[in-house]
Formats: C-alpha cells, sequence, structure tokens
C-alpha cells in the first residue's frame, strides 16, 4: 500500500513537471492552472489502474496448483467508473495441488482454500468438501470427526453452482 502511494504521488509530479515543461518550450502560454489539473488526473489515472489491476497481478502470482474459484466484483458511488466496469476487490482460490481425500471416503476432500481481498492478509482455511453430496465444512481444530470426516452438524449445504467444490471436485 505504501509503495502504491509513492506511485501515485510520483505519477502527480510527473504529469505536473512534464506540463511545466510543455509551458517552457511553448514560451509560457499555457495557463498555470494546468499543471496541478494534470497532476491530479495523473494520481486518479495511477489509482484507477492500481485499482483494475490488482486482481490480474494477484491471480498471475499464485503458484501451480492454485486455482481461483471465484471473484467478487465491486461498485461504488464514490468510483462512478465502476458502474460502467466493475472491478475485482476479493477472490477465493483453491490450492488443488495439495487435496486430501479419506481412504473410507473418496468423495470427501480436504483442500486450503485462500481468500484475498485488496486491502487485507490472505487468509488461509482448510475446508472439507463432499463432491457426491455437494455440501462443506469447515475443517476447525475443535471442530468433531466421525470415522475420518466432520460430524454430520458441522456440513452446510452448497450450490448447485458451487464455484468452490466445482474447482476442487473437478480436479
Amino acid at each position: 500500500m505504501f509503495l502504491e502511494l509513492i506511485g501515485v504521488i510520483f505519477a502527480g509530479f510527473a504529469a505536473a513537471g512534464l506540463v511545466m515543461l510543455l509551458g517552457k518550450l511553448l514560451g509560457g502560454r499555457l495557463p498555470r492552472w494546468l499543471a496541478p489539473v494534470a497532476a491530479g488526473l495523473a494520481m486518479i489515472a495511477a489509482t484507477i489502474t492500481s485499482e483494475y489491476g490488482w486482481y490480474t497481478r494477484s491471480a498471475a502470482a499464485l503458484p501451480e496448483g492454485v486455482v481461483v474459484a471465484q471473484t467478487v466484483e465491486n461498485r461504488s458511488f464514490y468510483r462512478p467508473w465502476t458502474y460502467a466496469v466493475p472491478y475485482v476487490d476479493r477472490f477465493a482460490a483453491v490450492d488443488t495441488a495439495t487435496l486430501k481425500s479419506h481412504a473410507d471416503h473418496p468423495g470427501i476432500y480436504l483442500a486450503d482454500v485462500y481468500f484475498f481481498g485488496r486491502w487485507s492478509a490472505v487468509q488461509k482455511r482448510p475446508v472439507w468438501l463432499d463432491c457426491a453430496n455437494g455440501r462443506r465444512a469447515l475443517a476447525t481444530s475443535g471442530a468433531p470427526f466421525a470415522d475420518g470426516r466432520p460430524a454430520a452438524d458441522n456440513w452446510i449445504p452448497a450450490a448447485e453452482d458451487d464455484p468452490i467444490l466445482r474447482v476442487a471436485c473437478g480436479a
């Protein structure tokens, strides 16, 4: 975040400097207010570019075997351009390379699911996934287990098109 702030400030200084240089080359015919306006527009453009590029950069940096399962797009009234083109500010990824299954229950997997947010730390959660019955359960240390899987009251039903189940069960 700090480096992004430095980049935005640098973009503002660079734009103002270019306008001032152009004004000198044109013999002072540009209005004086154009430099701060150019700086402000450059800073807004740098911020927008950073917001829209975050998901692409983050998804490209994922290690092999970690697959993006779901994205969440954002629209904000104080960012009116997001109503035309929303940007991704959160996503969930499943580590398919480390899926584990129980020998007695081949349709049930234990997967690490990573939750990424634009301005938040990455969260890693182990999740039980029942591909045959379309349900999942958060694997917590205090959860009771019955014969190698979570107890029946820990499962929650998932939608038919649940993206995390789709990625894990299709892997």
